[in-house]
């Protein structure tokens, strides 16, 4: 082979190594990266007839990949532990009720009070059973609050339970969530203590919301120092064990 065939040689393969690393570039730059050589016009026809073989070979369509038929799902039993991801915000409450909630820690209601709330928002007859420490108090305290409107000398909501402990601890929640509704006023009355002291409390600074036990409300009631026509929600906790009581001789 002569000398002269050897360079020629690069010079056809070089154009078509530069066209496939480049890819997008024009064949005029491809051909001025070489420096200024010119080429045949046979040879730049059969180059340019090699790179369109070549990029048509890379544009083959493929065909589309067979779609894998899905799983059957399958059917999980069993009983779940409720775990709601709505919030307080969802019952639509008093902002001063939300204001407080927060202050108080909670950000999303337990079953019981996922279940309760809204019907007793509506003002239905809600019985509720559930265990200790599930948050039944602040299902009747966040709905009796939502629901009152509060008037001077009137008794609007009555909460009744068995002990006095019991009592105490439900005003103090009353307290707790009423913090931003100050025209709201909670008292709580229960045996052992004088009753003159509640009988004052009653004339001269009338709560909205009363908390007692039955024997001290019933004598609030008989010596007509406590006014119950205005009552609009009345609950009572514990009221299997209140309703015992009944049975039972004096």
């Amino acid at each position: 082979m002569s000398r002269a065939a050897v360079p020629r040689r690069r010079q056809e393969a070089l154009p078509l190594l530069l066209w496939r690393a480049t890819g997008n570039r024009s064949r005029t730059a491809v051909l001025a990266a070489r420096g200024g050589e010119r080429l045949t016009s046979t040879m730049a026809e059969q180059d340019v007839e090699n790179e369109l073989l070549d990029y048509e070979e890379d544009e083959e369509p493929q065909a589309p990949p067979e779609s894998t038929p899905a799983a059957p799902k399958k059917d999980v039993k069993g009983s779940y532990v409720s775990i709601h991801s709505s919030g307080f915000r969802d019952f639509l409450l008093k902002p001063e009720l939300l204001r407080a909630i927060v202050d108080c820690g909670f950000e999303h209601p337990s079953e019981v009070q996922h279940e309760c709330i809204p019907q007793a928002i509506l003002g239905m007859d809600v019985l509720c059973q559930a265990k200790s420490g599930m948050g039944k108090t602040a299902v009747f305290v966040l709905a009796t609050l939502q629901q009152i409107e509060p008037v001077n000398g009137q008794v609007t909501v009555l909460v009744m339970c068995h002990t006095r402990e019991l009592a105490f601890q439900i005003s103090k929640e009353y307290e707790r969530f009423s913090k931003y509704m100050p025209s709201v006023k909670v008292s709580v009355f229960f045996g052992g203590l004088s009753i003159k002291k509640d009988e004052e409390v009653l004339k001269k600074n009338c709560p909205h919301v009363v908390v007692g036990t039955p024997g001290r409300i019933l004598a609030l009631v008989r010596n007509r120092s406590l006014n119950l026509k205005n009552v609009k929600h009345f609950v009572l906790d514990e009221c299997d064990k209140m309703l015992e009581q009944l049975g039972s001789p004096p």
